[in-house]
């Protein structure tokens, strides 16, 4: 995982380790969320790209963990797509 638990609940400001399980696996949805978006692999990613998916796969985490009940989807991946547009594969 490119974000660690530590610096999810840090980004979220959560103390406790009550929600420790929901918030590992919406940081590994996040992952493969923005992976499938940039259109890249996981290495190519995290050597040219690290900050700008990481950027992405906190605000996705972030966004899922916040609106649990009533979670927008589309408009995630639209946002999303605008983070990581500048890394983003053009052709499949």
């Amino acid at each position: 995982m490119v974000v660690s638990l530590d610096e999810m609940k840090n980004y979220l400001r959560v103390d406790t380790s009550e929600d420790d399980n929901l918030i590992s696996t919406l940081i590994k949805s996040s992952e493969k969320m923005c992976l499938s978006i940039a259109r890249k692999e996981e290495e190519e990613i995290i050597c040219e790209n690290f900050e700008e998916y990481k950027v992405a796969v906190l605000y996705a985490a972030a966004y899922l963990y916040e609106h649990r009940e009533e979670a927008d989807h589309h408009e995630l991946t639209i946002t999303l797509r605008s983070m990581l547009f500048g890394v983003r594969k053009a052709e499949f």
